[in-house]
């Protein structure tokens, strides 16, 4: 593209205070960031290394021992460049979901979707390595992910799904059908096409955004704000768990030896 545009959607007008928590999670990637690199951590290629000792998604480890990183791989990034693509597209799908959501919803809903792309993309770990039990081919083996960007992508298909219905009332904006199906079509087209991008996290958090904003749409139409924000929070929470339990069965079922084994190759705790 030879020159920027202001999408239609957009305000030129910065007014953090109207979305400080999107601006709050901006600040959190990037001191975490800058944390890494004044420890030593590479500030354009962290190794594997670094990436869990910083809380990268590893699904052996993930879940034979610390599932606090489907959470904490959210909050790490693979170099400068990883962190300022997501950051820039966190604050463009932010800092309108704040504003049109709520902050209470916009959060919850940001946390539900990034889990919901770790999870996914667990689950294909979980795939691939039965795959590689069967045909030796250690590209199945299980790989390092992290960033944030199921979670953006999240907010990128709850605003999506928005702008396909008439505007509510309370709505400050005009969400554009065409920019936004665009660009979410781009996005996952491009994670399919380049190797390394995790796209079954983009996916996951995609569908989290779907579910919840329907639910939110559908209860705010009829003036059941907070209705819809705790129902769907709790749908959101009831299909993460649902999913973990899931995945968690699949590695208990047969799993075990590959997986503590590759543990144990690493010097990892099983």
């Amino acid at each position: 593209m030879s020159e920027m545009q202001q999408p239609p959607f957009y305000r030129s007008n910065l007014d953090v205070q109207l979305w400080w928590v999107t601006a709050a999670l901006i600040s959190i990637n990037v001191g975490l960031y800058l944390w890494q690199i004044a420890v030593g951590v590479n500030p354009s290629q962290p190794g594997i290394d670094a990436a869990l000792a910083w809380g990268a998604d590893f699904a052996p480890l993930t879940f034979l021992s610390e599932p606090v990183r489907l959470f904490t791989s959210m909050f790490f990034h693979f170099g400068f460049l990883h962190l300022a693509l997501n950051m820039w597209a966190l604050y463009i799908f932010g800092s309108l979901a704040e504003q049109i959501f709520g902050r209470f919803y916009f959060l919850g809903m940001y946390i539900c979707c990034g889990l919901a792309g770790s999870l996914l993309s667990s689950w294909l770990n979980i795939h691939h390595s039965y795959l590689y039990l069967e045909t030796a081919n250690t590209a199945l083996l299980p790989s390092v992910n992290a960033g944030a960007s199921g979670a953006i992508m999240g907010l990128g298909s709850a605003l999506t799904v928005l702008s396909l219905f008439p505007n509510l009332p309370n709505v400050p904006f005009v969400l554009v059908k065409r920019s936004l199906l665009l660009i979410m079509g781009i996005n996952l087209t491009l994670g399919m096409l380049i190797p390394n991008i995790n796209n079954a996290a983009h996916l996951g958090g995609a569908i989290m955004g779907v579910v919840q904003s329907l639910i939110w749409y559908r209860c705010t139409v009829h003036g059941r704000n907070t209705l819809g924000s705790l129902l769907g929070l709790s749908v959101g929470i009831a299909l993460l768990i649902a999913s973990y339990l899931y995945c968690q069965h699949l590695v208990q079922a047969g799993l075990l030896p590959l997986w503590n084994l590759i543990l144990k190759q690493f010097d990892m705790p099983v």
